[in-house]
């Protein structure tokens, strides 16, 4: 394939940055590793029937009243009081979620699928995830725009290092000559080796390490170990 042929590939590394992209037509894939996209794709891998996100804890709380589903979020990293669950992927086995809603709210990622809503197509990745995101993105052969959920429009290492890992996987199907995506590729292969040493000193990690959620990150981390594709559709995320 020529170079001129092939869709475009961007990297937005902040929230704060993404009306700077034309996502008219594009995919947008929302990245937050460190928890909501891993949890996301958790859900929906052990049977979740959707997964809604909403902006804020009241929200949240109202709406799965309204549904009988199960309320669940973060702020800053801790359990929000009045939501039944957190965010970690483990709360979200097959026997606790098989079948069932979830209303999800979160510090950055659920407020940065809102803001995509322009978009061609919404989808979200994380290490779990990987080969699906990168085999859809592919097979689509769209423009890709990774929007990275980062921390409070602060860029984050962990969702700029999955942004690395997916150039990485599918560059040879895309134009890559964004800096930020070049940028995120060169981290990733520094850091590719042992990327859970590699992010030690990230504010994110010690933030959840912190909480004694050391286990959340090596999970987070984790290669194709929820291997499906959550899809944003009608204000809920569903497996493709």
């Amino acid at each position: 394939m020529n170079m001129s042929t092939k869709p475009k590939l961007e990297v937005c590394l902040s929230p704060a940055l993404l009306a700077l992209y034309d996502l008219t037509g594009a995919t947008v894939v929302i990245v937050d590793v460190l928890r909501a996209t891993s949890t996301i794709c958790t859900a929906l891998y052990n049977g979740a029937a959707r997964v809604i996100p909403v902006d804020t804890v009241e929200g949240c709380i109202e709406l799965g009243n309204r549904l009988q589903a199960i309320t669940a979020g973060e702020r800053d990293g801790k359990v929000v009081p009045g939501l039944q669950r957190g965010n970690s992927p483990y709360e979200y086995s097959r026997d606790r979620i098989e079948g069932k809603s979830l209303v999800l709210t979160t510090t950055n990622g659920t407020r940065m699928l809102h803001m995509a809503r322009a978009a061609g197509e919404i989808i979200t990745g994380s290490f779990p995830n990987l080969t699906s995101v990168c085999d859809h993105l592919v097979e689509a052969g769209r423009p890709v725009v990774i929007g990275c959920a980062a921390w409070k429009n602060r860029v984050n290492m962990e969702d700029t290092l999955f942004a690395g890992a997916l150039i990485h996987r599918v560059r040879a199907h895309f134009e890559i000559a964004c800096d930020s995506a070049i940028i995120a590729e060169s981290l990733y292969l520094q850091a590719r080796q042992n990327i859970f040493n590699f992010l030690r000193n990230a504010s994110h990690f010690k933030r959840l390490s912190a909480y004694g959620l050391e286990k959340d990150i090596v999970y987070c981390l984790t290669q194709d170990i929820a291997g499906v594709l959550p899809i944003y559709r009608d204000g809920e995320l569903v497996r493709a």
